[in-house]
């Protein structure tokens, strides 16, 4: 089932205990705060560094989980999973923020699906009866690896018998914050085309991580797939560099890239990578780069072929060019955290 409409009140329910993987992404971490804020029991299974190193130390009031229990081992490892994550012990349930973090077809069957489908596997186990997983909306027009494999997996939940929220965001703000500097160097800010081939309704992080929390006390999120993207109007990227230029007080300067270019960069990387097997996931990222240069993350109607920003649900208090003004006035600084390219 597809949900839209989230303007009923939001009610907070009973303490849960909850696993929560992708903890350590900038998403994860507005999730578990939310989480924690809510009032709900929160173990975070999260990555050990190489090495061995536990990546918060010993020092956990300093750090951003802070509320939360830390478990340290490899969530795509099942057996890691099952013995250090959940550790015989019961959960109400499972929120996964994991994604890939190349978006190349290994890495994406890897850990987009099959590390979700181990995880699954694994809650149900453990007697888990809600499962809530941070997906993307750009599966609704999937034509990239990470976009199948993820479809795969929401497909396994949905069919699993498991109570499911499946998540679908718009845009970050992390991934609109990429040509700032250059803005502010003088440079002019790069587009495709007119700037204004696609659009979309940029989410915050902490709107999303509240968002992610709500599914669990919200019984009208249950078994839904729920597009979600943050509040005010779609913006395009050329509306995001003026309002960078006029912030800095510049006079707005745009160089347009043709998208034939990325068709031309892809088609060389793609025939290198049939001799050179690294060079084929460099192919599979300029995919991704074309991917978004060209579709709207916005909700896709079917019905009328196109893009629809009055079809996609808002939530969230700050808008993009909110974040933009602390951004320049230098209140705060943007968090690409390690998926930078998204």
């Amino acid at each position: 089932m597809l949900a839209n409409d989230f303007s009923a009140p939001e009610t907070v329910g009973p303490s849960l205990r909850v696993l929560l993987l992708g903890a350590t992404g900038t998403i994860g971490l507005a999730t578990a705060q939310a989480l924690i804020k809510r009032g709900h029991e929160v173990v975070c299974f999260v990555r050990t560094r190489k090495g061995g190193e536990k990546r918060f130390g010993g020092d956990l009031k300093a750090s951003p989980l802070h509320g939360t229990r830390i478990r340290y081992g490899d969530p795509t490892n099942p057996e890691s999973l099952t013995r250090d994550g959940f550790a015989q012990e019961g959960f109400d349930a499972v929120i996964s923020c994991m994604a890939s973090r190349t978006g190349s077809p290994r890495d994406a069957w890897r850990v987009d699906h099959q590390a979700h489908v181990d995880a699954l596997e694994a809650a149900q186990a453990a007697g888990v009866k809600h499962f809530v997983l941070l997906s993307a909306i750009c599966v609704q027009k999937p034509l990239l690896a990470f976009q199948h494999a993820k479809l795969a997996f929401e497909k396994a939940l949905i069919e699993s018998g498991l109570t499911y929220s499946i998540v679908r965001p718009t845009a970050f703000f992390k991934s609109l914050s990429g040509q700032l500097e250059r803005v502010k160097k003088g440079k002019p800010f790069l587009i495709f085309g007119d700037g204004q081939l696609t659009a979309c309704k940029p989410i915050s992080d902490h709107d999303l991580g509240d968002f992610i929390a709500s599914c669990l006390d919200d019984p009208g999120r249950h078994n839904q797939v729920l597009p979600i993207g943050g509040p005010g109007p779609a913006v395009t990227p050329r509306q995001q560099g003026e309002y960078l230029f006029q912030l800095l007080g510049k006079e707005p300067q745009f160089k347009s890239v043709p998208v034939g270019f990325l068709d031309f960069i892809i088609g060389t990387l793609s025939w290198i990578g049939k001799l050179i097997p690294v060079v084929a996931d460099k192919a599979e990222l300029a995919r991704i780069g074309r991917y978004y240069a060209t579709e709207s993350m916005l909700v896709w109607d079917a019905s009328s072929n196109r893009y629809d920003a009055q079809l996609t649900p808002s939530h969230g208090t700050q808008t993009l060019f909110e974040a933009y003004e602390m951004w320049v006035s230098g209140q705060a600084a943007p968090d690409r955290g390690e998926h930078a390219v998204f």
